[in-house]
C-alpha cells in the first residue's frame, strides 16, 4: 500500500510541510503504516493563521444568502462521497463502515445546520424604544476561529465547528487528530470545493506546542475543542488566560438505567450498541448501566447477547466493533480492565485477549462486562474509552438517580422505561446536560445544541443548534435616533439625556 503524505491546507492549497517532524499514521486492525502527517512548523502555523485573517476581510462581508448556498453546495458534496469519507474514517481510526457511514450522516446533519445561517444569525429589533429613537441587534462574526478534534470522530467533531464558523462569516483554522487527519483533510476539500474562498478555512497538524501557539496567536478569536477532560481543561484555561473565547466538550461517565416495565429486548440491544459500538471509543457510549428491581433478573440476557458480538476488522461490515485506535490505547485500556479485578468486581465476560483470526496484531478489545461494581473502583470513576461495561444494581429509580447525580461527569444518561412517570421524575432530577428516554445515545440532532454539562464541559455555550452563532459571533447593539430635516433643538447642553 502506497503511503500518503497528509498535507496542510493554507491560503486554499494544500501544501507539503517543510518541517522534519512527521508521524506515522497506523491502520489499527494491522498495523500498516497508510499515512505520515506533519508537525507543522511555526512559520506555517503563522500563515495559517494570516491567511485566515486576510480572508476575515472579504469572507465577512459576504451576503448570508451567499455563504448559506455554499453550506448547501457543501452538505450536497458530503452526501455524494459519503462512502471515500467513510472508508477514510474506517482505515484510519478503525470503526466499522456501517459506523463511520453514520458518522458520516452525523456531520451532515451539522452543516445542515450550518446553511439555516439566514435565520440564525438574524438580530432583534425594538422599534420606537424611546421618542424617535430604536434599538437594533446584530450578530457580527468574531474574526479568525480554531477548532481542535479528537480521534474518535474525525469527520463529525470538525463539522461541529468550522461550518457554522464559516457560515457566521468567521474564518478558521482547523488542527485535527494526528491519528485520524486523512478523512478530515478530504472533509475540508469538498468545503473548498462547495466554493470556500482561498484562506476562508486552513488546516494544520501538530501536538501541544502548536496547539498553544495557535491559542496564543493575537488574530485568533475563538477555540473550540473536543476531546479528553486533560487536554480540553488545558485548552479552555489557556485560552482563557489570553483573552479567548472558548468552549471544551471533554470527558464523561455516561449512565443508562433500565427500569423492569421497559421493553426489554430494545433495552438489551440498545445497550450493547451504545456500550460496545465503536468499540467504546465515544464520549456519548454508556459504560455503565444500572438495573433497577426485577430488571437486575435480565443480566444473564446481556451476558449471552453480548457474548455473540462479531469482533473484526471495521472493513468488515458483520463485524458489530473494529480495533481500538492504537496498541497504547489498547495498553491503557487492559490496565484498567485490570484493575477492576484486582478491586473486586465480578468478570462476567473478559475480552482482554481478544484474537481476530487474520489480523494478530490489531488493536482488539473484546465487550468486556463486570458485575459487583462500586463508585470508587477505578472502572467507574476513569473513562475506559474502550469496550467495557459495569453493571449496577438498586431498588428505585430515585436510587439509581443519586448514583448519576453522585457523578462529577454530566454529558449524557439514558433511561428505558414503559412509565411516563418514571421518564418525568428521571429528566427533572438527573443532573446531567443530554438525556435519552430510551433512546441510548442522547445526542441531539444538530438543530439543537450540544448540551453536556458539569464537569463534562467547559465554557457556556456547545456546538450546534443556536448556541453555536452565539459562539461564533459578538452581539453589537445599536441605539439610533434621526431627525427632520429642519430640527431645531436650541442652545441648552444635554447633560442628561432623556429617552422619554
Amino acid at each position: 500500500m502506497s503511503i500518503t503524505e497528509v498535507p496542510l491546507i493554507i491560503n486554499g492549497k494544500k501544501i507539503r510541510s517543510q518541517t522534519k517532524q512527521w508521524l506515522d499514521v497506523l491502520n489499527p486492525t494491522n498495523q500498516e503504516v497508510v499515512a505520515r502527517v506533519p508537525i507543522a512548523t511555526p512559520a506555517e502555523i503563522e500563515l495559517a493563521v494570516q491567511s485566515a485573517q486576510n480572508a476575515f476581510k472579504t469572507w465577512s462581508k459576504t451576503s448570508l444568502t451567499h455563504r448559506m448556498r455554499i453550506m448547501v453546495t457543501f452538505a450536497h458534496l458530503v452526501r455524494e462521497h459519503t462512502q471515500e469519507l467513510a472508508e477514510l474514517v474506517t482505515l484510519e481510526h478503525g470503526k466499522t463502515l456501517p459506523d463511520a457511514e453514520g458518522e458520516v450522516g452525523r456531520a451532515l446533519e451539522a452543516i445542515e445546520n450550518a446553511c439555516s445561517v439566514t435565520r440564525l444569525q438574524l438580530g432583534d429589533m425594538g422599534n420606537n424604544v424611546a421618542s424617535g429613537v430604536d434599538t437594533y441587534t446584530l450578530h457580527k462574526p468574531l474574526g479568525v476561529g480554531l477548532g481542535i478534534t479528537a480521534f474518535n470522530f474525525p469527520l463529525m467533531l470538525a463539522a461541529f465547528m468550522f461550518p457554522p464558523a464559516v457560515a457566521c462569516g468567521n474564518t478558521f483554522v482547523l488542527k485535527p487528530s494526528e491519528q485520524a487527519p486523512s478523512s478530515t483533510v478530504r472533509f475540508v476539500e469538498l468545503a473548498m470545493q462547495a466554493g470556500l474562498p482561498a484562506g476562508v478555512i486552513n488546516v494544520v497538524h501538530g501536538g501541544p506546542d502548536a496547539v498553544n501557539a495557535l491559542i496564543e496567536h493575537e488574530h485568533v478569536k475563538a477555540v473550540s475543542f473536543i476531546g479528553s477532560t486533560h487536554v480540553g481543561t488545558h485548552i479552555y484555561n489557556h485560552a482563557s488566560k489570553h483573552g479567548k473565547r472558548a468552549q471544551a466538550m471533554m470527558g464523561a461517565k455516561n449512565h443508562m438505567v433500565i427500569m423492569p416495565d421497559a421493553n426489554k429486548d430494545r433495552a438489551i440491544n440498545d445497550l450493547l450498541g451504545s456500550a460496545f459500538g465503536a468499540a467504546g471509543q465515544r464520549c456519548m457510549a454508556n459504560p455503565v448501566t444500572i438495573l433497577v428491581g426485577e430488571a437486575r433478573n435480565w443480566l444473564p440476557e446481556v451476558v449471552e447477547r453480548a457474548k455473540l458480538m462479531k469482533v473484526g476488522p471495521g472493513s468488515q461490515r458483520d463485524a458489530d466493533l473494529g480495533p481500538v485506535v492504537s496498541p497504547q490505547a489498547k495498553k491503557r485500556i487492559i490496565s484498567l480492565l485490570d484493575s477492576g479485578v484486582a478491586q473486586g468486581a465480578t468478570l462476567l465476560i473478559d475480552g482482554r485477549d481478544c484474537q481476530v483470526e487474520g489480523y494478530p496484531e490489531g488493536n482488539f478489545v473484546g465487550p468486556t462486562l463486570f458485575t459487583d461494581v462500586t463508585t470508587d473502583m477505578d472502572i467507574y470513576t476513569q473513562e475506559i474509552f474502550g469496550p467495557a461495561l459495569c453493571v449496577l444494581t438498586t431498588d428505585t429509580l430515585e436510587q439509581a438517580i443519586e448514583i448519576i447525580n453522585a457523578n462529577p461527569n454530566g454529558n449524557g444518561t439514558s433511561l428505558f422505561t414503559s412509565s411516563g412517570w418514571h421518564a418525568r421524575l428521571f429528566e427533572n432530577e438527573v443532573d446531567v446536560g443530554q438525556v435519552g428516554i430510551n433512546v441510548p445515545i442522547p445526542v441531539p440532532v444538530a438543530f439543537f445544541s450540544f448540551t453536556g454539562s458539569r464537569a463534562s464541559k467547559l465554557g457556556d455555550l456547545g456546538p450546534n443548534g443556536k448556541q453555536t452563532v452565539s459562539f461564533w459571533t459578538q452581539t453589537k447593539s445599536v441605539t439610533t435616533r434621526w431627525f427632520e430635516p429642519d430640527h431645531q433643538d436650541g442652545v441648552n447642553v444635554h447633560t442628561t439625556i432623556s429617552m422619554k
